[in-house]
């Protein structure tokens, strides 16, 4: 096969736009062997399939339970205490809503819906609609019976218009007009007006409809009255504020995403989300009557299911509301979501210790009882039971107390004991009376305990051999001078040959690398103890330095950027996607740490005369061929990393001046859980349909 820089003819045509045309048919000419295209899927593991229907045989076997959230309070005017205005929020809004990113602009978002989520908890609403407009603006409506309209009694101005420009001004902080609430402890509207370039608020209620508009957190149209009407509820739109985010498109999948969770949690309302940016519009329908049991089976969907109906079980106790649904599948890992009022404690807290301490408990006194465990025999630890497991522990109260660094996790002491005494008690009883299903998850959980222990002699034999040898490091790493990890990187490169030329091309005082050769275990189908048998992924963790599994600790990492370089075709996508899925699996803080990155090496070599440039589209090609004004420039295509000299390499993928890295993060756990399943489960069936239904968004490679 010749490249192009063989090819002495010049390319000539009248048109910047046809020597384009002609230059990346040669080039794909010389670097296609044969004609075939192949779809590389792995390059967009968000699009996901969404469509789900709930399971109406297993939930007609599930008895649901039904939390008063009601209030007796009619909402008034005196409902609402002030405290103060919105100057801060403005020159601070990371202290209230984050951070001014995309992640902020949704989070203002959410505050907005949350708003009439509450309104539903109250008993007072149950259809919310969510709209984004063509103009990026936000439009979110509720039937509920509207923000009060009167003249608040110490404000002096009209209710809806303190909720709108003073903090801690809702009926949530100290008022009796909401059980419970998952906003912003009752800022939640005021920040959203504060951070907007506009809002207006439309308030129907008392059969008159209200009108009011702001902008930057000013009253710029008063309370007015517009008619009469018939329909109850607020209507609030706004647009984010340019002047403060650096986003303002919202993600129409993450809304959806997040909003799915949201009508799970709260199964007597509908949410209908619309995008009206495209046409025809995109609307999303998400109301479920199963609640939570719909949850867990929705987020098994791709899995194999050890039980079909899952157990459920809730109770109310000392002011405070619990639910639980579990459902075992076929896998390893453990998948438990934890929500105080609507939101996700993504760091834990006290109901999730109570839940996993009563299981434990409740599943070892089951197992000795009924004579699975011998008297001989060790209990279970929460990670053997925990296997497998996927679960929804949902808890409300009055009084939330949210700690940590992100506010995400729940403090309230008593919680644990409401927790872990349902637990004790319920799911007891379902292993009691359904012991054909309490025989699979006992027998999943010694399964999962005896290979604990043979990952456990793995490890030991592993420390021992590390112990012994004076060089305990794999032996094709090529290791880096620096000692500081915080100024090293390690390159995982596939193949000895691509591994040479990395080697050759590296700054050798930061740089690793170490080459991965044959096939790659896919730890999406197996347990630890295999992981630790594999020759292939164990000169990872070696060279990592950190462990892995419970054993990992991210304070013993030896380099604090880890590289993926893979060729950019379907066998390079496939080597991507094994190693994200063991770092997510066996390595999880090294991903949240955001210390994983992908190398992206460039598609094309745009030249002319002595002069290289880079290209990793045609879009590129056309700009370089633009910023140069060269009309006839040759182009190399690269089919792979190894047809890059060391010096092509280093230019490219791997100085840090002119190299482009993509950082991988998990910005929602559910829907990473989601797609490592989908794409490297067992399940043939949901992977047929994500490729049915994406391969047109997919990138095509030789």
């Amino acid at each position: 096969m010749n490249n192009i820089d063989d090819n002495k003819e010049n390319v000539r045509s009248d048109s910047s736009s046809d020597n384009l045309t002609e230059l990346l048919r040669r080039a794909e000419e010389d670097a296609v062997e044969n004609g075939e295209e192949i779809v590389n899927l792995a390059d967009d593991v968000r699009a996901l399939t969404d469509d789900y229907a709930e399971d109406k045989e297993s939930l007609s076997a599930v008895s649901l339970t039904n939390y008063d959230t009601t209030s007796s309070s009619e909402y008034l005017d005196q409902d609402i205490q002030v405290l103060e205005g919105l100057e801060a929020v403005r020159k601070r809004p990371g202290m209230y809503i984050g951070d001014t990113t995309a992640r902020g602009l949704h989070h203002l978002i959410y505050e907005i819906v949350a708003n009439s989520v509450d309104e539903a908890l109250a008993g007072r609403c149950d259809c919310i609609t969510v709209n984004v407009l063509p103009d990026q603006s936000i439009r979110v409506e509720d039937n509920g019976i509207g923000i009060p309209v009167g003249i608040h009694p110490t404000a002096g101005i009209p209710t809806v218009e303190v909720v709108h420009t003073m903090l801690h001004a809702g009926g949530k902080f100290g008022g009796d007009a909401y059980g419970v609430s998952g906003g912003l402890h009752g800022v939640g509207a005021a920040v959203v007006n504060a951070l907007s370039e506009w809002m207006e608020v439309v308030v129907n209620r008392n059969g008159m409809s209200h009108f009011i508009r702001f902008e930057r957190g000013e009253t710029i149209v008063p309370l007015t009255v517009t008619g009469p009407t018939t329909k109850t509820g607020t209507i609030t739109t706004f647009k984010a504020d340019p002047e403060i985010f650096s986003e303002l498109d919202a993600d129409f999948d993450l809304m959806t995403t997040r909003y799915r969770e949201m009508a799970f949690l709260n199964r007597d309302v509908a949410i209908t989300l619309t995008d009206e940016r495209v046409t025809p519009a995109v609307v999303k329908h998400l109301h479920y009557e199963g609640g939570i049991v719909s949850f867990v089976e929705y987020l098994n969907r791709n899995k194999t299911a050890l039980h079909s109906v899952p157990v459920y079980f809730s109770n109310e106790q000392d002011g405070c509301f619990v639910e639980v649904a579990i459902q075992y599948n076929d896998s390893y890992s453990e998948n438990v979501y934890t929500y105080a009022n609507n939101i996700a404690t993504i760091e834990g807290g006290s109901h999730l210790t109570g839940f996993r301490s009563a299981l434990t408990k409740t599943i070892n006194d089951y197992a000795r009882k009924y004579n699975i465990l011998k008297d001989k025999d060790k209990n279970l630890q929460g990670e053997d039971i925990r296997e497998g497991m996927c679960a929804i522990v949902s808890v409300k109260l009055k009084n939330p107390q949210f700690e940590g660094q992100t506010k995400t996790r729940l403090g309230n002491p008593e919680v644990r004991t409401v927790v872990e005494s349902t637990v004790n008690e319920k799911m007891l009883l379902y292993l009691e009376e359904n012991p054909q299903n309490a025989r699979v998850v006992v027998g999943k959980s010694v399964s999962a305990a005896i290979a604990r222990e043979a990952a456990r002699k793995a490890r030991d034999m592993t420390r021992r051999k590390s112990a012994l040898e004076s060089n305990a490091l794999p032996g094709k790493l090529a290791d880096c001078q620096e000692k500081d990890p915080t100024h090293c990187e390690l390159y995982i490169v596939e193949g000895d040959s691509a591994g040479g030329t990395a080697k050759s091309g590296r700054e050798r005082k930061y740089q690793a690398i170490l080459p991965l050769w044959g096939k790659m275990l896919n730890v999406e189908k197996s347990r630890l103890d295999k992981v630790l048998d594999n020759d292939k992924l164990m000169p990872i963790v070696m060279a990592l330095g950190a462990g892995i599994h419970n054993d990992f600790d991210l304070a013993r990492l030896r380099y604090h950027k880890i590289i993926i370089m893979a060729d950019a075709d379907v066998d390079g996508s496939h080597i991507r996607t094994l190693l994200l899925t063991f770092f997510f699996r066996y390595m999880r803080p090294l991903v949240d740490a955001g210390h994983v990155c992908i190398a992206c090496p460039p598609l094309y070599r745009v030249y002319q005369d002595k002069k290289n440039r880079y290209a990793y589209d045609e879009a590129d090609i056309e700009l370089i061929m633009e910023e140069e004004g060269w009309t006839n420039p040759k182009l190399q295509r690269f089919k792979g990393l190894g047809e890059m000299n060391s010096d092509q390499l280093w230019d490219t993928t791997m100085n840090p001046e002119t190299r482009k890295l993509l950082r991988v993060e998990v910005a929602d756990a559910q829907l990473a859980d989601e797609t490592f399943t989908l794409l490297m489960g067992d399940r043939v069936e949901p992977r047929r349909e994500f490729i049915q239904a994406n391969a047109k968004r997919a990138t095509l490679a030789d």
